[in-house]
């Protein structure tokens, strides 16, 4: 089967333990999200599949063949983060041809046709970026492979509003032309949420939920109302959290609502994927109404 497996993987730095026994696929021809709060491990994942970074324990496969130090298997991903992966004093039409070196999919005529429409200029160097276009260039580098992996970690970083726009744009044409993988790894999971079919949120270094997106959000609702409502109704329930506006309260909760019994005063609506997985993150004494997170 096509995809990235992570078999029982574990990193540790000295006695920071980064993931603990963590098992996941990256199925191939899926757009995936990779969430979890700062500190969860999403970096130290995406850099133990790009073979950047050593497992404490465990393996990764790539198409079925072990990653670490396999030519073959990492000429088909390509990893972008915010890490200086290349000199500074290196002029970016210089690194387009050294990519296209290393990889033999890389398209050049692509990669200035990207440049140009995000307002790149090529014959600068890495150095006199701004945050933004440190982003970009490896986005433009990315979109011009012809790999079967991208890992996208916090791709959109120091864009403004236009770029993230035209990145997403991109991103599905070019998916749209050729299913590839992609895993994006991002704080702006509403932005997203359009693009992805499967979802993996880590926590603490572990794999806290992992499934389709839409499986996911069918798993949770919101019911919202006078407090008291609201209160009476969650009891027994399994609640991710809460929000409240003097007498008015919006509760979160996994499991599918029962229309039929929902008493008057009270109404249903569908959760998001930014406001699951910020209750799902948050830490246990952060419920109320005396319905701890189970």
């Amino acid at each position: 089967m096509r995809e990235i497996r992570v078999d029982h993987v574990s990193k540790s730095f000295g006695k920071a333990k980064a993931l603990d026994d963590v098992s996941l696929s990256f199925e191939h021809g899926k757009i995936h999200a990779l969430l979890g709060r700062n500190g969860a491990g999403k970096s130290t994942l995406l850099g133990l599949i790009a073979n950047r970074l050593v497992p404490t324990s465990g393996r990764i496969l790539v198409d079925g063949e072990p990653a670490a130090d396999n030519a073959r298997a990492l000429t088909k991903l390509y990893c972008m983060n915010d890490k200086k992966m290349y000199p500074e004093n290196l002029r970016l039409d210089n690194l387009f041809e050294e990519m296209g070196r290393f990889y033999e999919g890389f398209d050049r005529t692509d990669a200035a046709r990207h440049a140009k429409a995000f307002g790149l200029d090529a014959r600068k160097k890495i150095g006199a970026l701004s945050t933004g276009y440190r982003s970009i260039y490896q986005l433009v580098v990315g979109l011009s492979l012809d790999v079967d992996y991208l890992l996208l970690d916090e791709p959109v970083l120091g864009l403004d509003a236009n770029h993230r726009d035209l990145f997403y744009k991109t991103l599905l044409a070019r998916y749209a032309e050729r299913p590839f993988t992609a895993v994006i790894s991002t704080h702006l999971i509403e932005e997203i949420s359009h693009l992805i079919e499967d979802v993996v949120i880590l926590h603490h270094g572990q794999v806290l939920e992992k499934g389709n997106r839409e499986e996911l959000l069918s798993g949770g609702y919101t019911v919202s109302g006078p407090r008291g409502l609201v209160e009476a109704y969650i009891r027994g329930k399994r609640l991710l959290g809460a929000d409240t506006l003097g007498g008015l309260m919006s509760a979160h909760l996994q499991g599918v609502p029962d229309r039929a019994s929902l008493p008057q005063g009270l109404e249903l609506s569908s959760l998001d994927l930014q406001k699951m997985f910020v209750m799902m993150t948050s830490d246990p004494e952060q419920t109320i109404a005396g319905s701890p997170r189970t």
